[in-house]
């Protein structure tokens, strides 16, 4: 049993060595860590801290546009950016005698000759059409009032077509016109047409008229009313009439 106790005693000693020397060891263990930790964190706190800008930066969610300023315009002072040209305005002088008045009508004339001579191809012919269409009506109501039938059938085209607003037929072809207007040439005492207000417009005419007629006699008008007549010509001819209730 000695041997035993002997045995136990040195391995409690033993143990008791090897944990107080386990103690012994731990500071010197911990120390480089913690001097390993500090050199690394050191750095960190001896780095400069550099701000950043903020100005360079845009917070998309605080940015407001710019606000525009309208400009500013002087007018007391003379307009100089030459947009409009450089030329001064000036006013028109009156003629002071008759030289210079025969001067200022001459260049009157000249200026409406320049005019004339601008117009383009197109509105020579319109303009010239006009004037033929003019005729041609003109020529209508001058054998309407005489009522001479031979006369008024010769301005209308064979085909003529009469109508009623806006696309009633009453008749077409001369045959049809004598047969209306033949018949009330012999019938009244006397027939006037005189337009109040007349549109020419190339191949187009509208009347505007004032008609009388006389059905006992001839110098009392017992009848009288407004119509307006839309004319159509072409070739000298009046093709297409339309009548307006």
């Amino acid at each position: 049993m000695k041997p035993l106790s002997i045995i136990f005693a040195s391995l409690i000693t033993t143990v008791a060595l090897i944990t107080y020397a386990a103690e012994q060891s731990e500071p010197e263990q911990n120390e480089p860590q913690v001097e390993a930790q500090a050199n690394v964190e050191k750095p960190k706190a001896e780095q400069p801290v550099t701000q950043t800008n903020t100005d360079d930066k845009v917070n998309t969610l605080e940015y407001k546009a710019p606000e525009l300023k309208k400009p500013v315009i002087d007018t007391t002072k003379p307009d100089d950016s030459k947009v409009l040209g450089n030329e001064q305005i000036k006013p028109a002088e009156k003629p002071k005698n008759k030289i210079e008045k025969a001067v200022a009508v001459a260049e009157a004339e000249k200026a409406v000759t320049q005019a004339k001579e601008a117009l383009t191809i197109k509105q020579q012919t319109k303009a010239k059409q006009s004037r033929e269409s003019l005729a041609v009506v003109e020529q209508l109501v001058k054998a309407y009032n005489a009522r001479n039938i031979e006369e008024f059938l010769r301005v209308y085209a064979e085909d003529v077509e009469f109508y009623i607003f806006p696309n009633e037929l009453l008749f077409k072809g001369k045959e049809k016109l004598i047969e209306r207007y033949g018949l009330m040439f012999k019938k009244l005492k006397c027939i006037h047409s005189s337009p109040i207000k007349r549109i020419v417009h190339g191949d187009i005419v509208i009347d505007h008229e004032l008609s009388e007629t006389c059905s006992t006699d001839e110098n009392v008008v017992d009848k009288r009313s407004e119509l307006i007549s839309s004319y159509q010509i072409k070739d000298g001819k009046i093709v297409r009439v339309l009548f307006f209730r």
